[in-house]
């Protein structure tokens, strides 16, 4: 079972992560508590079985996934995500690993979104009726925004999957993506 949080503020661990196979792997991994082999990753992110143990061998290394119990004969390994959650720490120790981990995950987030709107509206039914994309424009504070982010996780908190043990048989993954940051003044040339 995996650990609550992890705060990341290392950057070879930021590094690891600024990659989209890692990416897709570690959402694969939550998904599937149990945890996967190689070749079952392999197949999530279009990458040969050798290629995507390379992925998590770095994985493993940067502290991000741990070998699982073994499923009978232990020839495979089993990986399992060694946290539930990530959050990056915001130290600004190394700004350009922080940067680049941080394009790669809105690269991630962003395709999973273009995957759903290419097949919706023929095949997504009442999925796409209800999915929405919005972009509010708010006036707060830091403080304000930090207690409003916590309010929607709270929200969010029963149906995480790691909680939601029995969800109807109609129920999706669903990926909700909140991002919260200031709007930047334009500058003048």
């Amino acid at each position: 079972m995996a650990e609550e949080r992890a705060r990341i503020s290392d950057p070879a661990v930021m590094r690891a992560l600024a990659h989209p196979a890692r990416l897709a792997i570690l959402e694969h991994l939550a998904v599937n508590e149990a945890g996967a082999t190689a070749t079952e990753c392999a197949e999530v992110v279009g990458l040969s079985p050798s290629a995507t143990s390379y992925h998590l061998r770095a994985m493993a290394k940067a502290g991000l996934i741990q070998e699982g119990p073994s499923r009978g004969d232990g020839r495979e390994r089993v990986w399992q995500r060694k946290f539930a959650q990530y959050e990056v720490s915001g130290e600004g120790k190394n700004k350009a690993d922080e940067l680049a981990m941080a394009e790669a995950i809105l690269a991630h987030q962003n395709d999973k979104l273009r995957r759903f709107l290419a097949d919706a509206r023929e095949h997504g039914g009442k999925w796409y009726d209800v999915a929405t994309m919005t972009d509010n424009t708010l006036v707060m504070t830091a403080d304000e925004l930090a207690d409003l982010i916590d309010k929607v996780h709270k929200l969010c908190e029963p149906y995480r999957r790691r909680v939601r043990k029995d969800p109807p048989p109609d129920a999706r993954t669903v990926t909700l993506q909140l991002r919260g940051a200031p709007l930047l003044p334009l500058r003048e040339s």
